[in-house]
């Protein structure tokens, strides 16, 4: 089976590489730049070419793994050039498009897939190192689903199929577990340095915190792995986070409350706080200190 890769970025690379190991040939590699291709080609043992439409009529198997953006005209261009035929499958690797996106290859008579692994990529070696063991979303022409299953299995992943409709929620988590994440991170440092502490200090002190709530989701899941003050019904150390924010980094007490309030809702599911302390802290949180601090029944520690 002969696969071609149009969009020679890190989750392109990352695939042709993995696949080349499991004995797959890799017909050719197209990029937006000639170069670009060079250099992904140079590590897939395969041709560089400048058109995407030289890489398609090469293949039994199109993968389009070029920005979201692009993937769309990408598809409508090498079928406009007679790049697609039928027998063929066309993939591509975005987890916020549906297969509709590769209808021009449909319309030429070629099978459509989306194949989307929930993980993160920073660079080919990355996507080498991480794909393998990834959850991977299939939706598609019912025909091109077993090809689907077998690649991801290829791939050392798992798969689950997802309907179209589904795909903005399913990416939306996708991006709150990753985007979201280093945003998050990003918070604490800047909280830390807020607090005096040198950046670079902050970094390190922080990731083995990380790490340990990681591991203690992975042991005991959530939300038993909640702990901190508001799984302690700590009202009154909330409300002292608000009061120093306001005065030195004001700017980011509105995530700080929007976090929190979930957070409450998380600790009430765990059982850690009735259903009372939930809606205090919902109160202490809704608005600025200022205007939370005086609220009657929520002033000093959890019980007082």
């Amino acid at each position: 089976m002969r696969i071609g890769i149009i969009g020679a970025g890190a989750v392109g690379t990352g695939v042709g590489i993995l696949l080349r190991r499991r004995g797959y040939t890799i017909a050719g590699v197209a990029s937006r730049t000639l170069a670009s291709a060079r250099r992904a080609a140079a590590r897939l043992a395969c041709p560089a070419f400048e058109g995407a439409v030289d890489v398609a009529r090469r293949a039994d198997v199109v993968f389009i793994t070029t920005s979201d953006q692009a993937i769309g005209q990408v598809a409508a261009s090498v079928a406009a050039q007679g790049g697609f035929r039928p027998g063929q499958t066309v993939i591509h690797m975005s987890g916020s498009l549906t297969s509709a996106v590769l209808d021009p290859a449909r319309q030429a008579g070629a099978l459509a897939l989306s194949l989307h692994p929930l993980q993160s990529c920073a660079d080919a070696d990355r996507a080498v190192a991480n794909l393998p063991g990834s959850v991977f979303s299939l939706e598609g022409d019912r025909e091109a689903l077993p090809l689907g299953k077998r690649l991801v299995t290829e791939l050392g992943g798992e798969y689950f199929l997802i309907s179209p409709e589904a795909k903005p929620l399913y990416h939306a988590a996708a991006c709150v577990a990753s985007n979201y994440l280093v945003s998050l991170i990003d918070l604490s440092r800047r909280l830390m340095q807020a607090a005096g502490m040198e950046p670079e200090m902050a970094a390190r002190a922080l990731a083995p915190l990380i790490k340990g709530t990681l591991d203690n989701i992975n042991e005991k899941g959530i939300p038993q792995a909640l702990t901190g003050p508001i799984a302690r019904g700590d009202f009154g150390t909330v409300r002292d986070h608000l009061k120093a924010m306001e005065a030195t980094v004001p700017e980011l007490g509105e995530l700080y409350r929007a976090l929190g309030r979930y957070t409450a809702g998380l600790a009430g599911r765990k059982g850690s706080i009735d259903a009372r302390k939930v809606a205090l802290f919902g109160q202490i949180l809704a608005a600025k200190f200022e205007a939370a601090s005086g609220r009657a029944g929520v002033r000093g520690k959890a019980g007082q």
